[in-house]
């Protein structure tokens, strides 16, 4: 069976044919052969269903107009039609982490394991505790809405979280808007700090969640991601994130350019706390990367900036930085 979810998703379910029920874990993948036209290819999806309902298993695609194996399923599985799974396989399942306490955190076909995750936690009969944060182009664009909308109504502990770059004409929307950040994070989950993070999307997506958690002082521990592009099958296969994480034990220099100033510091200190310190006024304004007051031109060297949208991708490739929330990283010179 194939239903649409979205202008170009569909969620697909298989049965098996000797009626045999599926074993898996909330979260993992199977990998599908599929006889497309010049060959067989295989593809690896998440399971979006659960398997606290045994009987069939369900995969939600989005197909890009340049795919191969989603696209021959959309087009071409027809009811009744046989082809080749392996699996399960995976290692994001919160069944691997027990907590008392979630965030999920996705963006577009992210969602996928987030679904059969939340599905397993209501047919449990248990009282689930998670915040459910999903990043889409568009509300249409938001795969099972409708469904976690159903199952949050009728469950107190499922906290659903929406933001969109951009609205539907003629839809009026509720919801966020923009890009994810870290005065979100805390409007949706005051209690971040206390909850186990899963994150699945994009891989920019997945990168700016790590540092808005690393700049807010989460423990990484509790932090688990899986890519819809490369899901990892073991624990030995997962990927080593290399992510900045500034050391208060590690020297810096800032120089000011302009006044003649230079100041070293740590990773940890940043560029407007030394200028203020030091007694240079730098305009600034919310001190969290939101309102871009402090922007200001770097000319040498690099910072770590983690910001709420306050500066754009132009004025970041020009050499422009947020003062308020950017950390040397080694000798930078600004102009002030």
């Amino acid at each position: 069976m194939i239903v649409p979810e979205t202008a170009d998703t569909a969620t697909v379910t298989f049965r098996s044919p000797s009626g045999a029920w599926f074993d898996y874990q909330p979260g993992q993948f199977v990998t599908f052969e599929l006889p497309v036209p010049g060959g067989v290819v295989h593809r690896t999806y998440t399971i979006s269903s659960s398997p606290s309902r045994p009987l069939s298993i369900s995969i939600t695609i989005k197909a890009q107009p340049d795919s191969i194996g989603s696209r021959w399923i959309i087009d071409q599985l027809k009811p009744g039609m046989r082809i080749k799974a392996y699996g399960p396989a995976g290692i994001f399942s919160f069944l691997r982490h027990p907590a008392r306490k979630y965030l999920f955190i996705s963006a577009g076909s992210g969602i996928t394991p987030m679904m059969s995750m939340t599905t397993w936690s209501w047919d449990s009969g248990e009282q689930p505790d998670i915040v459910f944060v999903h990043a889409a182009r568009r509300p249409s664009d938001i795969i099972f809405r409708e469904t976690l909308q159903h199952m949050a109504n009728r469950v107190p502990g499922l906290q659903l979280h929406f933001t969109v770059e951009e609205h539907d004409a003629f839809r009026s929307w509720q919801g966020y808007r923009g890009r994810l950040s870290q005065i979100m994070l805390g409007l949706m989950a005051p209690d971040y700090l206390d909850r186990e993070v899963f994150c699945c999307g994009p891989e920019p997506f997945m990168q700016a969640v790590r540092d808005m958690l690393i700049a807010l002082g989460f423990d990484m521990d509790r932090y688990h991601q899986e890519s819809f592009q490369a899901p990892i099958e073991t624990e030995a296969e997962a990927p080593v994130l290399h992510d900045v994480v500034p050391d208060d034990a590690a020297t810096a220099e800032v120089v000011f350019a302009k006044s003649g100033k230079s100041v070293p510091c740590s990773e940890t200190d940043t560029v407007l706390a030394l200028a203020k310190s030091n007694g240079l006024n730098i305009p600034s304004g919310c001190t969290f990367g939101l309102c871009g007051t402090c922007k200001i031109k770097k000319t040498e060297g690099e910072v770590h900036m983690v910001h709420n949208g306050g500066i754009s991708d132009d004025d970041i490739a020009a050499g422009y930085i947020l003062a308020c929330c950017s950390h040397p990283m080694g000798r930078v010179v600004v102009e002030v």
